[in-house]
């Protein structure tokens, strides 16, 4: 008996050292830049600002042994990261902001209710005591084909409201979080003040409301104010 009892030890412990555990279900990868987004000749930009164009420079078809392309963009064209180098020469260019800014937990609101502005009282009382990254859900913008006339910005209250929050990163679907028509710029000079870095031209449609982890990591180019990314969110499990 006591041979049958160490064989049923012995198949037991067999099993459990060949049995492992199910890998958990990866989260579905959630794109910030939809294919109608997406950098083309036909993206939107600000008037005096650089069309995108992409252009071939070596073709296999033409007889090279690699096809080669040539990428001539704005830093701030359509979903982009950005620094206060935009508003300030004497700012930290994008590469010496920390890319832990850019990755990792993060809020997204929906604040369609916000008119001209998102103000503090907007969005506040619906966040965390405490918060890295926030996403605004404006809906105010769809066509990436056509540079608005108008769109819902953020007010400087707001910036420094959530700067008080331990705020790293401010992100919206606007254009900019300063008014198009606005020169001072405060909302610029707000993050700046605060030391926040800023996603600008998400593409939140699709989005809930929710907490996620945010990849938006900009590209390593050395002394400029902003880069565009390809910004994507992922459901925590």
């Amino acid at each position: 008996m006591l041979a049958n009892r160490l064989r049923g030890l012995a198949l037991i412990l067999g099993l459990g050292l060949a049995w492992q555990a199910p890998s958990p279900a990866r989260a579905e990868v959630l794109s910030l830049t939809p294919d109608e987004a997406l950098m083309t000749a036909r993206a939107a930009y600000l008037a005096g600002d650089v069309a995108v164009a992409v252009d071939v420079t070596a073709a296999v078809s033409a007889g090279s042994s690699v096809t080669l392309h040539r990428l001539t963009v704005s830093t701030q064209a359509g979903t982009h990261a950005e620094c206060s180098r935009h508003v300030r020469d004497d700012a930290p260019a994008l590469d010496e902001l920390a890319l832990s800014a850019f990755l990792g937990e993060c809020e997204v609101r929906d604040v369609r209710a916000a008119r001209e502005r998102v103000l503090p009282a907007d969005v506040l009382d619906r966040l965390p005591a405490r918060v890295e990254r926030v996403l605004l859900r404006t809906l105010q913008h769809s066509d990436w084909e056509r540079w608005p006339e108008g769109f819902t910005a953020l007010a400087p209250e707001l910036i420094d409201a959530l700067a008080a929050r331990g705020c790293r990163l401010i992100g919206t679907d606007a254009p900019s979080i300063d008014p198009q028509t606005c020169t001072a710029l405060r909302s610029h000079h707000a993050a700046h003040r605060a030391g926040m870095a800023i996603l600008e031209g998400l593409v939140l449609d699709h989005i809930t409301e929710g907490r996620y982890e945010l990849i938006a990591l900009p590209l390593p180019v050395t002394g400029i104010e902003a880069t565009p990314v390809r910004a994507v969110l992922r459901e925590f499990m």
